[in-house]
């Protein structure tokens, strides 16, 4: 069999070999010619799948080592048989370790802790239900927002949107994409989202970029409804707002779920995915683990103060990564397609912990010596 994979996804090369012809290719590449004669193909959000490249084609599978899929046509997959699959929760973790530590590195820079605030994460999935057990180890006041999940579930563990754009402190977005339907989420947060803000609140997207309406983000910015702004996912990438990067408090080029854990997970759920349709077996799977950390001890000891926070910025630090972006915001694919993947909590062993940081730590999911 012939499988065409997007050259950047990591720990990939060198583990289907042994039972496929592995063609790798950039993104620009991804044409009709280089996939025309394709059983399956490996991909991430930048290949766009469309009927465009696929018409013609003999690829019968695309995975996509992402839990989104909006870059894959769907619909017109389903029309033509062909299977897709992607890779829901592979990096949950991932963004979870990036809001927390954007938070905490903001809770540090304004003085402001965290415990005792009002969290509203609209998108229960993956990503949120991660977030919603940190913020909860964290001692925050969580509310939940989810009408798909209320709709199957009944609504006693969510509250409306309305509620959370009144009571929070904080709002999180962690939503798919979609344009059309009952729940559909492009520009859910635009002027009138806006405009029902009760007091000023510190807001976060690290989703979807057009899940936020950029123009009336800036508007409540300026209007005084939104103070602090963390931005991972951006309108338009890459060519983001500049006026919108200067107004953040933190900024990421749609790196949240890039964790070294995040992309084994993916990648190999790809591999899976390609044994279960196909009824094969890649021999090398087990090596899709990504490296160890360059040091993989943090001693709260070395900490003067806040030392829980100190902790988490040790595996994600947003202050470093913000700083690239805004000195050359034109490298936003640069950076994306040379980021040094962080390694999770999961990879950290924490000294010299009191048994409160312990428990807390334990629950981000560092080990404790």
């Amino acid at each position: 069999m012939k499988i065409v994979a997007d050259y950047t996804i990591p720990f990939l090369h060198g583990i289907a070999e042994d039972k496929a012809d592995v063609v790798y290719a950039e993104a620009a590449k991804f044409t009709p010619e280089l996939i025309q004669d394709a059983d399956a193909l490996i991909v991430r959000s930048i290949d766009k799948c469309t009927p465009q490249l696929l018409k013609g084609s003999r690829v019968k599978l695309i995975t996509t080592a992402t839990i989104g899929f909006d870059h894959i046509d769907t619909r017109y997959c389903d029309e033509a048989g062909i299977a897709w699959r992607n890779a829901p929760g592979c990096n949950a973790p991932s963004v979870g370790q990036y809001v927390l530590a954007s938070l905490s590195a903001l809770s540090l820079r304004t003085n402001e802790p965290l415990a005792g605030k009002t969290l509203g994460i609209v998108g229960v999935g993956h990503v949120g239900s991660v977030v919603e057990r940190i913020a909860k180890a964290l001692g925050m006041n969580v509310l939940l927002n989810d009408p798909p999940r209320a709709a199957v579930e009944g609504t006693a563990n969510f509250v409306s949107l309305d509620e959370i754009l009144a009571s929070s402190d904080i709002i999180t977005l962690h939503v798919p994409l979609t344009k059309i339907g009952e729940y559909a989420t492009y520009h859910l947060a635009d002027t009138d989202f806006f405009s029902k803000l009760k007091h000023k609140v510190w807001f976060i997207n690290a989703c979807r970029g057009a899940v936020h309406n950029t123009e009336a983000l800036l508007q409540a910015y300026q209007s005084g409804k939104v103070g602090e702004i963390i931005i991972d996912c951006w309108e338009n990438e890459p060519h983001i707002s500049l006026e919108l990067l200067e107004k953040t408090s933190f900024s990421s080029p749609h790196i949240a779920g890039f964790s070294a854990d995040g992309k084994a997970n993916g990648t190999r759920m790809c591999l899976e995915a390609i044994q279960e349709f196909f009824n094969l077996k890649f021999d090398k799977l087990p090596q899709v683990v990504p490296p160890a950390p360059a040091n993989p001890i943090i001693d709260l000891d070395e900490f003067a103060d806040h030392r829980t926070e100190r902790a988490i910025m040790k595996t994600y630090n947003p202050i470093a990564v913000d700083s690239a972006l805004r000195q050359t915001p034109e490298k936003f694919e640069w950076f994306r397609n040379n980021y040094d993947y962080p390694r999770e909590p999961l990879a950290y062993t924490v000294r010299h912990a009191t048994s409160g940081e312990a428990e807390f730590l334990q629950n981000f999911g560092f080990k404790i010596d």
